[in-house]
């Protein structure tokens, strides 16, 4: 019996598990596991919506896996043995494979500055959006600090800000929101930020979160009611204490078929791993992470047929930013993530977002009943470019 085992089911990891099951459907020597910590999928992509009070669509992974004949495990992975090629979760129950998927992610780095740990809300999961919706729901007035300037943070001070009017939203950061757009859409992004009401303070490094402010660099400071940490991401330590070759910030080092440098029984996936194409190290995305997931599964299989598996191969599409309910911009980018002259703004912004980038159940959905059609993942090139 060839025992796979997916460790986490995100974008990335449940690419991966439903690719699996539908490329080995006729074969009665594969087991497939999939290990996550909840049964309900959480939307990354719209984290920002349920943090600023809206209900998001309760998506549960065992119905998705329902007659797929993959097995789903609710659990917290608290160790993995590469050596006994077996996996530990919070229950204590060990979890025996020989392939291995190690897709468990990323969090928010709160570790990186003072007090953030203390004082400040994340967009980790959907609880801590919820604990988040439910803290601004009590507030009649105030500032709402959303620190970290990067596309996570653009998204959820627009949000935050268009949800809740009363609410003085300021969104902090070393850069300048939308510093990775072309010109054209990055004006757009601030001109509708102002529009929001979202103050910006740009150019500043926090070097401390407390209950009520956050300090920056050279003594100033910003007075907040709450504060949301969207700077920054870091990975579980497990990797890293399993004796898997890492990187710099743990991120398990792949070869050019996403396997493990050091264990090529495992295939690190998504977030989770350091991934070097052409233009360097990608960067984590649902974009980037799906791919990753499908690409392990094709591999598995090759490797069930005795055949080597082929490099994986990545170009970015589109970097696409919603700006509330009813706006948006969507900046196209070359391969390397660099800003084309090409750009959405406004309802069809909205439009593209909606229908082509904002969930991929559907893509999910379709994987599962047509696991070679890609679905979600078009080629072009030989990369793939969603």
């Amino acid at each position: 019996m060839n025992r796979i085992m997916v460790l986490g089911a995100g974008y990335a990891g449940l690419a991966a598990a439903v690719s699996l099951a539908g490329r080995t459907t006729r074969r009665d020597d594969v087991q497939i596991t999939v290990v996550n910590a909840e049964e309900r999928f959480t939307e990354r992509l719209r984290l920002h919506q349920a943090a600023s009070g809206q209900r998001l669509a309760d998506l549960r992974i065992p119905e998705l896996l329902d007659g797929t004949r993959v097995e789903f495990v609710r659990g917290w992975v608290t160790g993995v043995d590469p050596a006994a090629r077996s996996v530990r979760i919070d229950d204590e129950r060990v979890l025996e494979y020989d392939r291995l998927v190690y897709a468990l992610g990323s969090v928010a780095d709160t570790a990186a500055v003072p007090g953030v740990d203390d004082h400040a809300y994340t967009l980790n999961s959907a609880h801590d959006a919820q604990l988040l919706a439910r803290r601004l729901a009590s507030l009649g007035s105030g500032t709402v600090a959303v620190c970290g300037s990067g596309l996570t943070g653009v998204e959820a001070a627009a949000e935050i800000a268009e949800q809740h009017p009363a609410l003085d939203v300021v969104l902090i950061g070393r850069q300048e929101p939308g510093s990775t757009l072309g010109p054209k859409a990055k004006a757009y992004l601030h001109g509708a930020l102002a529009r929001l009401g979202v103050r910006v303070v740009g150019g500043v490094e926090i070097v401390k979160v407390l209950s009520e402010s956050v300090e920056l660099a050279g003594g100033d400071s910003v007075a907040a009611d709450v504060v949301l940490w969207t700077s920054g991401v870091r990975v579980p330590p497990l990797a890293a204490a399993a004796g898997f070759e890492v990187d710099e910030r743990g991120r398990i080092v792949t070869d050019a078929a996403l396997r493990s440098v050091s264990h090529p029984e495992v295939y690190a996936i998504g977030d989770a791993a350091a991934i070097r194409q052409g233009y360097g190290v990608m960067h984590g995305t649902c974009q980037s992470g799906m791919p990753t997931g499908v690409h392990a599964a094709v591999s598995i299989v090759r490797e069930f047929s005795g055949k080597q598996p082929k490099r994986f191969r990545f170009g970015y599409l589109h970097a696409p930013i919603s700006l509330g309910r009813h706006d948006a911009v969507i900046q196209f980018t070359r391969p390397d993530d660099s800003p084309k002259k090409l750009h959405l703004t406004g309802r069809r912004a909205v439009w593209y977002k909606e229908t082509v980038s904002s969930s991929p159940w559907p893509s999910f959905v379709r994987l599962k009943k047509f696991p070679s059609a890609g679905s979600f993942a078009w080629r072009r090139g030989g990369r793939f470019t969603r």
